[in-house]
């Protein structure tokens, strides 16, 4: 008998709706400050506002969304999701003021949220066991290609054809997300695990909001988002500071680059050999290129450090995401996708404002050369809040059933 089958029908369409939904995400991210600032004539303050209440708006709804695919089941948060994140896209045409462009941005993070809360535990359900690791890995490069992708599509829109077109080509993903999200078929077991009893009715407190189990691994995910939000919001201002603005351009390819080669050899081994096995190295893959990061003063030594931080934190968050959903029961996987990003989104948002404040006091070559020493210091807190935790009857669960599907 042959092992699980991963790339099924659904994997492939909650991959490409991962995929546009992330590409819009993206593609408004880096030109939307922009147009605050030129179009709007907002100033700088208000355009980091863009970002933070899109955010904040994601956060809000995640734990609730957790909680509502436990009544109303997956696919019809999925598709609520996709139909709201793609009705705000299409309103970008009509914000001509400030006011009315930060409302838009938090209605559109709503859908966001929901949206990327309903794809993580659907795919977390779909794939096989003894293939989870693997699977994850590859539902984590839609989103990483899309990160390459999306920056590149919105500034080369915006800059060669002006915002109508951008907002034309945003609106046109979002409604391929909505596509995709509308071909997945889920069994009636997969789209609401559990009844809703009335001892999880009474559940709108803390443990019905969030997985306890997830929140460990979470705050360690927390912790590198950290410094990932470093990279993603400042690198390209660093880079021009260098002198290296071409090379900035490069930056995410050879990420993503990197990403794609590793990701059949990655998501394996963490289904054979264990989370540790794979987390640690990876750590220390991230901290050498951050040093190489903030020390490069050649393109060459730039874009090694991308290859080494794609490696490394590009083979940590789907790793994070995947001990989540595995450590919670199955009918909470929603709730732990949900912990999961809240609790990262958290991180990123937290890092970015004090990045942006360090940055101007210490310079950014010295912000990511020490940001180094906080990834190294994240080995000690992997460690103590799972690392040390051993998962025997988990791994062997999963190699047994590995094995038994590798055998004739």
């Amino acid at each position: 008998m042959n092992k699980p089958k991963l790339w099924t029908k659904n994997f492939i369409s909650v991959s490409l709706s991962s995929f546009f939904l992330f590409l819009t995400f993206y593609d408004l991210l880096v030109t939307l400050p922009i147009y605050a600032l030129q179009d709007l004539h907002g100033d700088e303050s208000n355009a980091g506002l863009i970002v933070t209440v899109f955010i904040i708006a994601a956060i809000i709804i995640r734990p609730l969304a957790g909680k509502w695919m436990e009544s109303v089941g997956m696919r019809f948060i999925l598709i609520s999701s996709l139909l709201i994140f793609f009705a705000a896209s299409t309103f970008y045409f009509t914000s001509h003021s400030m006011i009315s462009l930060l409302i838009l941005r938090f209605f559109h993070g709503i859908g966001f949220g929901m949206a990327t809360t309903a794809t993580g535990a659907i795919v977390a359900d779909i794939i096989p066991d003894a293939r989870r690791g693997e699977g994850m890995g590859y539902y984590a490069l839609s989103m990483n290609l899309a990160m390459v992708i999306g920056p590149f599509l919105g500034l080369t829109a915006m800059q060669q054809w002006g915002m109508n077109v951008l907002f034309t080509i945003s609106a046109i993903c979002a409604l391929c997300a909505f596509i995709a999200g509308l071909s997945i078929k889920l069994l009636k077991k997969e789209q609401t695990e559990i009844p809703v009893t009335p001892a999880r009715k009474t559940g709108i407190g803390f443990k019905g909001l969030f997985e306890v189990s997830a929140i460990r691994i979470s705050m360690v995910g927390a912790l590198f988002a950290l410094v990932y939000s470093s990279i993603l919001s400042f690198v390209s201002v660093y880079a021009k500071e260098l002198g290296l603005a071409e090379a900035a351009s490069y930056f995410f390819v050879v990420y993503a680059l990197v990403l794609v080669l590793s990701r059949p050899f990655t998501g394996k081994w963490f289904d054979l050999y264990g989370a540790n096995a794979i987390v640690y190295p990876a750590i220390f893959c991230f901290a050498v290129g951050m040093v190489l990061l903030g020390t490069a003063e050649t393109a060459l030594v730039f874009l090694l450090s991308a290859s080494l931080i794609g490696l490394g934190w590009g083979t940590l968050f789907p790793i994070f995401q995947t001990i989540a959903i595995q450590e919670a029961p199955p009918a909470r996987r929603g709730l732990a996708t949900a912990t999961f990003l809240s609790i990262f989104d958290l991180g990123i948002g937290i890092g970015s404002f004090i990045v942006g404040l360090a940055g101007t006091k210490v310079g950014f070559s010295s912000l990511y050369f020490y940001s180094s020493f906080l990834v190294l210091i994240g080995i000690g807190v992997y460690y103590l809040l799972h690392g040390r935790i051993s998962l025997p009857s988990m791994n062997k669960k999963q190699n047994h059933g590995h094995n038994m599907s590798s055998q004739a």
